[in-house]
């Protein structure tokens, strides 16, 4: 194949206004936001690796402590915030250790389904799906599981759900979701800051109204220590109201 003089001019030419154009090099508007932030704004996929310039980056770690643990264990959650790498993966991880007869409290996951793998110990699990599903004799259905060591139970979108460790040594468990912000609200946080008559109807008055103080004091953070009958086996003392 052979160039005119007049075509490689027009190469060189065109080559030259290529090299010449501007870059967008503007930084203003992503200063001051949060690397979780900086990263979902990226331009391409690619360019999120030069917010992420070393390889530790890349690395989370789980044997770090929880801020303000709950008394009946911990839980050590990866997300976007937390593991800002998690940015585009659509996932996210949280490590749980539960204590001897310790429990993690009726919670949900607002945007993602829960994998749940028990790596030592044992858990028993309960889970309550949604409106509509009913067990053979037309009750709301509970589905309540005995996991050990290497054992996985789904926890769907939305469900309420506890998991509770009813021996005496602790309990570790890994939790894999399909979102990077998969959130976390625990019922009894929340029921706690409703106002006191909306609580009494929703139970059907089964909570006396003076007894509504007494109730919310009882509440623990997230993992708390439960049933009585771990704690006597294990020799935990009961602690008052």
């Amino acid at each position: 194949m052979k160039f005119t003089a007049a075509a490689v001019s027009a190469i060189l030419a065109f080559t030259s206004f290529t090299e010449a154009a501007p870059r967008n090099t503007r930084r203003g508007a992503s200063e001051g936001l949060s690397l979780t932030a900086q990263l979902q704004l990226a331009d391409t996929a690619a360019d999120r690796f030069t917010l992420l310039p070393e390889d530790k980056d890349f690395i989370f770690d789980f044997n770090q402590k929880q801020e303000n643990p709950g008394k009946g264990g911990e839980l050590i959650a990866a997300n976007r915030k937390t593991f800002p790498a998690l940015v585009g993966t659509g996932s996210g991880m949280a490590f749980g250790r539960i204590d001897a007869c310790g429990m993690n409290t009726l919670h949900v996951h607002p945007r993602s389904a829960e994998l749940q793998v028990v790596t030592s110990g044992r858990l028993i699990t309960e889970m309550v799906p949604e409106n509509g599903v009913v067990d053979k004799d037309g009750n709301r259905r509970v589905i309540r599981t005995e996991l050990k060591a290497n054992m996985m139970t789904p926890f769907y979108q939305g469900s309420i759900h506890t998991q509770y460790n009813p021996d005496c040594e602790p309990a570790n468990f890994f939790a894999s979701f399909a979102a990077e912000d998969f959130g976390t609200g625990q019922l009894a946080d929340e029921l706690a800051v409703i106002s006191d008559d909306v609580i009494a109807a929703t139970f059907g008055q089964s909570i006396a109204g003076e007894d509504i103080e007494k109730v919310r004091k009882a509440i623990p953070k997230s993992i708390a220590l439960g049933v009585e009958e771990c704690l006597k086996k294990c020799g935990i003392k009961k602690r008052s109201i």
